[in-house]
């Protein structure tokens, strides 16, 4: 009895569930905040870096790395966003979903590192702002037409593979038909076969009756 009360008031001393819950939540949230500021801060300036890099200055190659990694970094996420619904009835379709979704997340951080320069009110995003004006001219506003441009070729492309396989579906279920179709037909000219040699005649018949 001294065990199981000793036991019991032991278990007592830790903290409830929900108050757990509460702190990891809070843990979490706190991690995700320091996590945004610290990207916020450092990502705009490291990625209009690497940009300035491959432009090196110049304004057409400003403009080609921006419609390059607009058209692509837009078009190939959407069509891998598509293939999440496109696979969903394929055996082990959730490792295929969670896939794509990370491949999609992957490709696009091009664009939202991008998206982060234009839309960031930090110290970070203005002075990957200034970079990007002096060193790859042309690059933001190139990456915004590829995006759109990569936008309608995945949209496209989408369409084109629904209708494919709405096409496909539909011509196997008229082979299945044609098939049901020219069993049925068989059976029947068997049948009729069968019951002429037996000297019944299939037409004063009505089918499903037997003659005693």
């Amino acid at each position: 009895m001294t065990g199981m009360n000793v036991d019991e008031t032991g278990s007592r001393k830790g903290l409830p569930p929900w108050a757990k819950k509460t702190i990891a939540v809070v843990v979490a949230l706190i991690v995700l905040v320091i996590a945004y500021y610290t990207l916020a801060a450092f990502v705009p300036r490291w990625w209009a870096q690497r940009i300035a890099n491959l432009a090196e200055g110049g304004f057409a190659r400003g403009v080609l790395w921006g419609l390059l990694f607009g058209i692509l970094c837009t078009a190939i996420p959407i069509a891998l966003l598509a293939w999440i619904w496109q696979v969903r009835n394929w055996r082990y379709s959730r490792g295929l979903q969670i896939t794509f979704g990370v491949l999609a997340l992957v490709v696009a951080l091009p664009n939202l590192m991008t998206l982060a320069v234009v839309l960031g009110t930090g110290n970070g995003a203005h002075a990957g702002e200034r970079i990007l004006d002096v060193d790859a001219p042309g690059f933001r506003g190139a990456t915004l037409i590829g995006a759109i441009v990569g936008a309608l070729f995945a949209v496209i492309f989408v369409v084109a593979l629904t209708r494919y396989r709405k096409r496909g579906r539909d011509l196997k279920q008229a082979r299945t038909d044609l098939e049901q179709r020219r069993i049925e037909q068989e059976r029947l000219e068997a049948r009729r076969e069968a019951e002429k040699e037996l000297g019944r005649n299939t037409d004063d018949v009505p089918p499903g009756s037997h003659r005693l």
